[in-house]
């Protein structure tokens, strides 16, 4: 085998927050897409197995692995509704600047923390 050098990326570049924004909207949407799914068909199977089995999966949603299930969940899809908008952003051309871009890339994860524990504030207090 030839003795290749390794693809510059590795030596070169350091870590930011853009990049972190970029690989937290990968994994909280292939997240979102896994356990979201399979939640929506247990949710599902249990509506059409009967109040028995809707009673025994409503239990433990509401359980406190539940809640963590549910909050996970939500703070996935905000964190990709950000980064989402960060993208979008980007992709029509502005943004690049390097303080702007450092900037939204620290806010967008910021903000999504923020819509988590308000949209959990207000379905809590109700």
């Amino acid at each position: 085998m030839a003795n290749r050098p390794l693809s510059p990326h590795l030596q070169i570049w350091k870590w930011g927050p853009a990049m972190l924004v970029s690989i937290l909207h990968r994994i909280t949407g292939n997240g979102m897409a896994v356990v979201g799914l399979l939640l929506m068909l247990w949710w599902l199977g249990a509506l059409a197995s009967g109040p028995a089995y809707y009673a025994f999966f409503s239990s433990l949603i509401t359980s406190p692995l539940g809640y963590v299930v549910l909050v996970g969940l939500s703070w996935a899809f905000f964190t990709h509704l950000m980064s989402g908008l960060r993208h979008f952003v980007l992709d029509i051309g502005a943004g690049y600047e390097l303080t702007n871009n450092k900037f939204w890339s620290i806010v967008s994860p910021v903000i999504a923390i923020l819509l988590t524990a308000g949209f959990w504030a207000v379905i809590c207090t109700r």
